[in-house]
């Protein structure tokens, strides 16, 4: 895919063969939008981060950005005309065959040696950006209660650690099968987090989620610093919760920061509200810090498969061998089954604040998404619930869903999580969860919400441009991950959701 050409007063084209280019602001009737390699004047007005043709298009005839297709024309497209879901419709249909034919490698990525942050080594290898007692409820019904021991926790232990978590979710009872199996591998996966210092299981007593077999899913060595507690058979649950959790908070307050390099960074990459600026400047600068830190020996976890249909050739090219290549082709098929079987069309995104920004096909909104991936080789294929097993660029089993996806990242072991957005949302997960604006315009606005402001990627150098927001970026990261809170973190965003498959009974 190829990076940007040259930026226009009004537009950008991506790579040369694009018959589209983006709006970098509103454009007006009439107005003439120089390109590179083209001229046009703007037939009807066109909105920031929507298309405009850069020559006429017939019927049937493929609509290029990125150098792709990302859909095909309904209708005759005149030059200067505006680009969206009324002339342009997906190519996406359901599963395809996939060939094993990998890419070229890419030039390696210099080592970013230089930057480093203070993390909590713990016993298994991993370090931890935050260190925290969490409380992971089996079931629904100890949500609340997990929550006032959390609350009652940071009142008595302000300062000694870094808090006291709650993951309250409604699931765990009336569940079956593989239904019941995904809560029970996500919570068991958060329960060996690297930024947990302590973890207390709290469970009802009557689930189908039972403490005993959630119990049973974590290894051994983790449950040295893990407490149960069984509310049914305890005469008072809080009491008997503050006495496991102040156990835990003394344990984890011996841990103390020490300064590691990136190689010991596991990021997530996730994208949420995006926009037609996504695809140039926030996710593509997620992929530099991405490969930033796969070079430096650390890892990252890119999720969301619905948001790769379309683009999905991309990753398989870049799978390490072939075995990886046919579990990521498996994924995809399995992904795009799953929408068939419930009668769904795998195109039915993007959603309706996407296509407001700009976003025409899921094609058009994968190929942005993929990019936040970087160059590396993919080296694993993750299925819901699996916990991170090499450095490098893994992919992950997940829907689009921002909160499911981003509880799959953590589960998963990411340690810090790049979020990018163009629409803006609060929306935070267990980890630090890092809000990159696509543009100035939502930086500005929500200072609440956003964390980076990755606008700067379209701006001219020396303040500007990739290379120099970049930059920036891993040095945000740095501190970020050294303890410097997220905005999702000063606003105590950080919620979990699970994907629910099954029946309910």
């Amino acid at each position: 895919m190829s990076v940007i050409e040259q930026i226009g007063i009004a537009a950008v084209r991506v790579a040369p063969q694009d018959n589209v280019a983006v709006a970098l602001r509103p454009i007006a009737p009439g107005e003439r939008v120089d390109v590179a390699g083209a001229s046009v004047v703007a037939t009807e007005s066109i909105e920031q981060g929507h298309k405009i043709a850069l020559v006429e298009m017939t019927p049937g005839e493929q609509v290029l950005r990125y150098g792709w297709p990302i859909g095909s024309a309904t209708q005759a497209i005149p030059a200067g005309a505006h680009v969206h879901s009324h002339n342009v419709h997906t190519n996406l249909k359901g599963e395809e065959p996939y060939r094993y034919e990998p890419a070229a490698p890419a030039a390696p990525v210099p080592a970013a040696n230089r930057w480093t942050f203070d993390g909590y080594r713990r016993a298994d290898g991993s370090v931890g950006t935050r260190n925290q007692v969490w409380i992971i409820p089996t079931v629904g019904c100890v949500g609340r209660t997990a929550q006032r021991l959390a609350a009652q926790a940071n009142a008595r232990h302000g300062g000694k650690i870094d808090g006291a978590l709650a993951f309250a979710h409604p699931f765990g009872c009336s569940q079956l099968g593989d239904d019941l199996d995904g809560t029970a591998r996500i919570l068991a996966a958060l329960a060996c987090h690297p930024n947990a210092g302590g973890v207390l299981l709290l469970g009802l007593g009557c689930e189908e989620n039972q403490l005993s077999a959630l119990i049973e899913r974590i290894p051994e060595p983790y449950r040295t610093r893990m407490r149960t507690l069984g509310a049914q058979f305890s005469l008072d649950e809080m009491a008997d919760g503050a006495k496991a959790i102040d156990e835990l908070v003394e344990q984890a307050a011996a841990d103390t920061r020490t300064q590691v390099g990136l190689e010991s960074l596991r990021l997530g990459l996730k994208c949420g509200g995006s926009d037609g600026f996504s695809g140039l400047t926030a996710n593509p600068l997620i992929g530099r810090a991405a490969d930033a830190v796969v070079a430096a020996g650390g890892t990252a976890v890119l999720t969301e498969i619905p948001e790769v249909f379309g683009a999905e050739r991309l990753l398989m090219a870049r799978a390490e061998d072939e075995g990886t290549f046919h579990a990521l082709v498996e994924l995809v098929n399995g992904f795009k089954a799953y929408f068939l079987k419930h009668g769904e069309p795998i195109s039915e995104n993007p959603s309706p604040g996407n296509v407001a920004g700009g976003i025409t096909t899921l094609e058009e909104k994968s190929l942005g998404a993929v990019q936040k991936g970087g160059r590396a080789a993919v080296v694993d294929v993750l299925r819901y619930g699996e916990r991170l097993r090499r450095t490098g660029l893994s992919i992950l089993e997940a829907p689009g869903n921002d909160a499911v996806s981003t509880t799959a990242l953590a589960a998963a072991g990411a340690t810090l999580t790049l979020f990018s957005t163009g629409r803006g949302t609060p929306l935070g997960s267990p980890v630090p969860t890092m809000k990159l604006a696509t543009n100035h315009g939502l930086a500005a606005r929500k200072p609440d919400w956003i964390d980076f402001d990755a606008g700067s990627v379209l701006d001219p150098a020396p303040e500007g441009g990739m290379d120099a927001t970049a930059e920036a970026l891993l040095a945000r990261i740095c501190e970020v991950a050294s303890g410097e809170p997220a905005r999702n973190e000063v606003h105590e965003e950080r919620d979990i959701a699970i994907w629910k498959r099954g029946v309910t009974l």
